[in-house]
């Protein structure tokens, strides 16, 4: 089997490639993300091109110390009403930001690209449409207690793998795409460059 980076710190993206039998290191990229972006926003790039641009930032970064492997890069993009969020930075926002969504639709945009030898071989773009119920102030402090301080660490203060689905009505769109890494795509791409068995 040919060498697989992971170049992220990301606990669910990883869990999702062990649980399809992918081996692979996990190697945080060391990208300034805000910095890669702002221009970009200037720019009007849409969410999901933005989206591409940091996921390639990020695999290339890790690409150029490892000749040879393959490496992934994923990043996700949260838009909604026209505008760009990111993670939460304390529980008072995850709350704000998770009331502002109750009863809306809000897109997810997850980007993986594939670097070998510090050049891009493979890139992908998929969004999800998501639409959370018109839940009561009260569900919502019960979920927060109860999830704790991990909502910080999705860019919508919830997981839909767990209680976080609690939280929606209606999905459109692929599951692992709304985890951050569109899973069915990569594999296809691995399986036809001999990375894992066709």
């Amino acid at each position: 089997m040919q060498s697989v980076i992971l170049a992220s710190t990301s606990r669910i993206r990883a869990t999702l490639l062990a649980n399809a039998g992918i081996e692979f290191d996990a190697i945080g990229a060391d990208v300034d993300e805000r910095a890669v972006e702002e221009p970009l926003i200037k720019a009007d790039f849409l969410p999901e091109d933005i989206a591409s641009v940091l996921a390639e930032a990020k695999a290339l970064d890790v690409s150029q110390k490892y000749p040879g492997a393959f490496v992934i890069g994923a990043d996700q993009i949260l838009s909604f009403r026209g505008k760009r969020w990111t993670k939460p930075e304390t529980m008072d926002e995850a709350r704000a930001n998770l009331l502002e969504f109750r009863g809306e639709t809000h897109e997810l945009h997850a980007a993986v690209v594939c670097a070998r030898d510090g050049e891009t071989v493979w890139r992908h773009v998929s969004t999800a449409r998501l639409t959370m119920r018109d839940f009561s102030p009260a569900f919502l402090g019960r979920y927060l207690a109860s999830a704790g301080e991990a909502v910080l660490t999705s860019v919508g203060a919830y997981q839909l793998e767990g209680e976080g689905v609690q939280l929606f009505e209606r999905i459109e769109g692929d599951y692992f795409t709304i985890l951050g890494l569109p899973l069915l795509p990569l594999l296809a791409f691995f399986r036809q460059e001999g990375v894992i068995d066709a």
